[in-house]
């Protein structure tokens, strides 16, 4: 019999099958109320096994477990309410057959189907190792109903790893005879996705019970499909049973102790700490009160004679210049007529910059004369108006108290582009020429080396900026390093390709006191909806050069697009002012775009640092009070072969608000970037303050997710 092959699907269908494929992702989820833990591979479910639970939305969860020859460090993040997915680093002792460890690096996605009712279970089928050398690769369908509060049965069959102890003919065998075999995995490289040997070859059965014992003690006790053949066969693991047993102890908010006994000749043990991005650490708030919404005496807005008053402007500029400053905030430039007034402010305090809007009004209410009835606030990044915000102050009286007070505030306000505000606006004080400087601890990290996992440099930074005129400016940083072991690192870089990030170690080691950056840039708005940026000098550790960005972002759009042209100069290792002989130019084209509900998604086309070709995508999840968390993957016209280890360049990302630790206002984050490897393949220029992250949170889409705290 032979077999026809199948029509390529037309544009029509295949348009149909995204929209489905993303419906699905962001169908509602029902709430869970019985508790779940998390497993030795740090993903939701028993001791080893998984369940078809879900952790609460947006739950971020750092895991470390160890047991006989086997470590494993989890980062778990649960990105939709259905949707999850997770990244492992593994360490296994005596692994190979000449008893070396080896070092695993993996990740999962899980999705839940079904959500539990009270006639059937919950379903979720997952994907365990899908993008790795294998070692853990497995997939599974798994379905758990609870048949109390306290009390969830778990029961699943899963394939590869999961399929591996005690199995039997896969049963997808009758709808294809190419389910019955699982091919060989390449382990060798590792980071392809080989969606042909998913859910193929020999399937087993697995289960399992929960019993929250307490509101702190959860009793767990599984059946496991998984033989761990290789770690008994090589090493001093012993499978000598399927069944596990452990308990989930919750030591205090969001960290749980774990306890394992496992496969019947090991004892283990795991700690979670888990966080949620929406749910502060520190409750409540310790910024200052804003000031109360100062009310009109009846038929005071009529009164115009202080337009006839000399001097009167220039007090009203000091005034609010003033209370501003007290409320963290700095006034730039400000114009004002009989009856509106529109002021310029640069915020260094509210990450929520529906709150900066909201002080500065509840400010001009206090400060502004009767007829003044329309306030246009104008925030300033870098020198340049990002948007108008138009309120009228009858609004702001009568709201203030209102119990949907917010959202009518934002129903009401007009928000519309700046690039013309600074028309005919007066500068406010001496902020232009201005040194601000600071001198501190620095910390940084290299994480996967296989001979050592994680590699810190700590040290004092000087950082410092002079603000030369609006939209100009020179910044600058010198790195001392006092201790650390990046630069120890001793596997030398095998790369074919250019190597313009692969003797990172190099830098650093050579490196001890290191011009970290040295730059001159200029933020200006070419037109409407358009911004722009020249920057130039030593821009990162490793180049120096040019690099110059042209925005369009529309206030009110879910879309952006950008340019970005740079020519780079690779640095020495001593990152002091000389340079190597290698320069380029690299360039992209990008588009972002809001898809609602916090997700970003970003997509940038373009050149590389090793004059490859390719793209990026990008998938952030973004929340109201500052923090995301997000990843990405690259792919250029490099081989996998030639990149090497990991076949493409991917990695994890985060941005964690300073003000959701402290409990107090900040506008600063901490940013890291996670990358399972460092290649040279898809490497792009580090530029700092690029256009979109500094525009987008005055716009629109961004404005109206936080504009609950208008009024904090």
């Amino acid at each position: 019999m032979t077999h026809k092959p199948c029509a390529k699907p037309t544009s029509r269908r295949r348009t149909q099958r995204a929209m489905v494929s993303v419906g699905l992702l962001l169908l509602p989820a029902a709430a869970q109320t019985q508790g779940y833990s998390y497993t030795t591979y740090g993903t939701v479910g028993l001791v080893d096994m998984p369940t078809a639970q879900s952790a609460e939305d947006a739950e971020l969860t750092a895991t470390y477990s160890q047991f006989a020859n086997t470590a494993r460090t989890t980062l778990s993040f649960q990105i939709t309410p259905r949707l999850s997915g997770s990244f492992r680093y593994s360490k296994i002792d005596d692994y190979l057959p000449d008893g070396d460890a080896t070092f695993d690096r993996s990740f999962d996605l899980r999705y839940r189907l079904l959500d539990e009712t009270s006639s059937r279970p919950a379903v979720a089928v997952g994907l365990q190792d899908f993008i790795g050398t294998g070692i853990y690769s497995g997939e599974y369908i798994v379905a758990t109903k609870s048949l109390s509060p306290r009390l969830t049965f778990t029961g699943g069959i899963g394939w590869g790893r999961l399929g591996s102890y005690n199995g039997f003919s896969n049963p997808l065998g009758v709808v294809d005879g190419r389910f019955d075999t699982r091919p060989d995995r390449d382990t060798g490289r590792g980071g392809e996705i080989e969606t042909s040997g998913w859910f193929r070859g020999d399937a087993a059965l697995f289960g399992g019970v929960a019993w929250q014992a307490s509101d702190k003690l959860t009793l767990k006790a599984e059946y496991s499909s998984d033989a761990y053949g290789r770690e008994s066969r090589y090493g001093s693991f012993e499978h000598k049973s399927p069944f596990n047993f452990g308990l989930d102890y919750e030591i205090r908010d969001n960290v749980h102790l774990q306890a394992h006994y496992l496969y019947g000749s090991t004892f283990g043990f795991s700690l979670n700490l888990r966080n949620n991005p929406r749910h502060p650490l520190v409750n409540g708030g310790k910024g200052p009160a804003p000031l109360p919404v100062k009310r009109r005496a009846p038929g005071a807005a009529s009164d115009l004679g202080w337009t006839q008053a000399v001097g009167v402007v220039s007090s009203l500029r000091e005034q609010t210049g003033m209370l501003l400053a007290s409320d963290g905030m700095a006034l730039e430039a400000m114009k004002i007529s009989a009856d509106a007034v529109t002021v310029h402010i640069r915020n260094e305090r509210y990450l929520a910059r529906p709150e900066a809007i909201g002080r500065t009004a509840r400010i001009l209410t206090q400060v502004m004369p009767a007829s003044v009835e329309n306030f246009t606030v104008v925030p300033l990044e870098n020198g340049i108006p990002l948007s108008a915000t138009t309120l009228h102050r009858s609004d702001i009286e009568d709201l203030e108290h209102e119990a949907d007070g917010s959202w009518q505030t934002y129903a009401r306000a007009d928000i519309e582009d700046a690039a013309d505000s600074l028309d005919g606006a007066t500068y406010h004080g001496d902020h232009y020429p201005k040194l601000t400087w600071s001198v501190g601890p620095y910390l940084n990290a290299s994480y996967f080396d296989p001979d050592e996992p994680v590699r810190l440099d700590t040290g004092l930074r000087l950082q410092g900026r002079y603000d030369i005129a609006p939209g100009w400016f020179l910044s600058g940083s010198i790195e001392q390093r006092l201790a650390g072991n990046i630069g120890d690192a001793a596997r030398g870089s095998n790369s074919v390709l250019p190597r313009v990030r692969s003797e990172s170690a190099i830098y650093a080691r050579e490196g001890e006191t290191a011009l970290e950056h040295l730059t001159l840039a200029h933020y200006f708005r070419p037109g409407k909806d358009l911004y722009a940026r020249v920057t130039a000098g030593y821009l990162e550790s490793q180049f120096g050069g040019i690099s110059s960005e042209l925005l369009w972002k529309p206030v009110g759009s879910r879309l952006a697009l950008g340019a970005e042209v740079n020519y780079a100069v690779q640095r020495d290792f001593d990152q002091r002012f000389g340079f190597r002989d290698y320069e380029i130019a690299t360039g992209h084209l990008s588009a972002y775009y809001d898809f609602g509900n916090g997700y970003l998604g970003q997509v940038d086309a373009g050149r590389y640092l090793a004059g490859d070709y390719g793209a990026t995508f990008t998938l952030d999840r973004v929340f109201a009070n500052g923090w995301s968390i997000g990843a990405y993957a690259t792919f250029t016209d490099v081989s996998f072969d030639d990149f090497g280890e990991g076949s493409f360049d991917k990695g994890l990302r985060f941005t964690v608000p300073l003000s959701h630790v402290l409990g107090e206002p900040s506008d600063k984050t901490y940013k890291a970037v996670i990358q399972p490897l460092t290649r040279d393949g898809g490497a792009r220029l580090k530029v700092r303050n690029r256009l979109y992250e500094s525009v987008r949170g005055y716009h629109t889409p961004e404005l109206k997710d936080s504009w609950g705290r208008f009024w904090r």
